[in-house]
This record gives C-alpha cells, sequence and structure tokens, in this order.
C-alpha cells in the first residue's frame, strides 16, 4: 500500500484532508493510505511514504520540504489552494494518483 503525506502548519486541517483521501481512496478500491503531519515532524515521517503533499499556505517552505521528501526519494507537490475546500479531497487524492503513476 503506497503512504501519501499530507503536511499542514500545526498538522489539523491535514488531519481532516487525509481522513477524507482515504475514505475516497478507500471507495474507489485505491490501495493507498494518506496520512497528516506537520511540518515540524514530516522529516520523521518521509521514511516509507511515496508522496508529499504540501498545504498551499506553505508554499515559502516547500523547497526545503521538497528537498527533504527527495532526500528520501519520496515525490513532493505543493496542493493547489482549494485542497481545503469542499472538493480538495478528491482533488488531492487525483494529484498524488498522478504522481505514483508517474514515477
Amino acid at each position: 500500500m503506497d503512504l501519501i503525506l499530507v503536511v499542514c502548519g500545526a498538522g489539523a486541517s491535514s488531519t481532516f484532508l487525509a481522513s477524507r483521501m482515504r475514505s475516497l481512496a478507500d471507495q474507489r478500491g485505491l490501495q493507498v493510505t494518506a496520512r497528516a503531519a506537520s511540518n515540524f515532524d514530516v522529516e520523521s515521517r518521509l521514511p516509507g511514504a511515496r508522496v508529499l503533499l504540501v498545504g498551499p499556505h506553505l508554499a515559502s517552505t516547500f523547497p526545503e520540504l521538497q528537498a527533504a521528501a527527495a532526500a528520501h526519494s519520496v515525490r513532493a507537490a505543493l496542493l493547489a489552494s482549494s485542497a481545503f475546500g469542499p472538493s480538495g479531497a478528491a482533488e488531492a487524492l487525483d494529484q498524488a494518483i498522478a504522481m505514483l503513476t508517474e514515477s
């Protein structure tokens, strides 16, 4: 099962998004799971992950997060500003699936 990490500042909004993504993945019959992390503990959560999705409010720190992900051979992307909105979970899951199929 592929692991998708969803990162936000403190981890609260990413927890809700990851939960919705897991539910959608189950509904679609996908073999992926999503877990939340804060930008403070992302480094310890990267081993075993395949994709790192970063909240748009962390755009200024994205280069550092992307470099940390690359050190673990994890692909990273910045989420769209709509990621935490009503259809954000579907958009984020689609983005992660596209990244998984590209690698």
